[in-house]
């Protein structure tokens, strides 16, 4: 008898009162912004909600590049590039602070030995347990 398939839906439905129309600016070097326009669903502009703008750059590090994204607190194009280094050194900060608590997290988790490993209990001498991060 075949195994019984599930029958799994991906359910990725676009809320058409959030939707925004995405224009990119770069200057090729540090990075890019976006300016997100609130449209209403046929397309026309909602004046309703007011325009967002997102920075992106990378970060090189020892491992590869970082990449980082960050909202701009800005009512215009010109206040969003003035805006940019200060927003993407907070984005930085932010991301440090975040690996930082993952690495401290990670070095405090107790390490628990399978019963009877390593040790003279029910397991025997020397072994055969293998090891479990909670």
């Amino acid at each position: 008898m075949a195994p019984k398939q599930e029958n799994r839906q991906l359910e990725a439905k676009i809320d058409p009162a959030a939707l925004y129309r995405e224009e990119s600016f770069t200057d090729r070097k540090v990075g890019s912004i976006r300016r997100l326009i609130p449209v209403t669903a046929d397309g026309s502009p909602d004046s309703a909600r007011r325009v967002l703008y997102v920075g992106h750059t990378q970060i090189l590090t020892t491992m590869g590049t970082l990449p980082l994204s960050f909202e701009i607190d800005a009512n215009s194009l010109s206040e969003a590039i003035e805006r940019f280094p200060a927003a993407a050194n907070l984005a930085f900060e932010q991301t440090i602070r975040e690996y930082e608590e993952l690495r401290r997290q990670a070095a405090s988790s107790i390490v628990i030995p399978e019963r009877g490993a390593g040790g003279f209990g029910p397991g025997g001498l020397g072994g055969g347990g293998k090891i479990q991060v909670p």
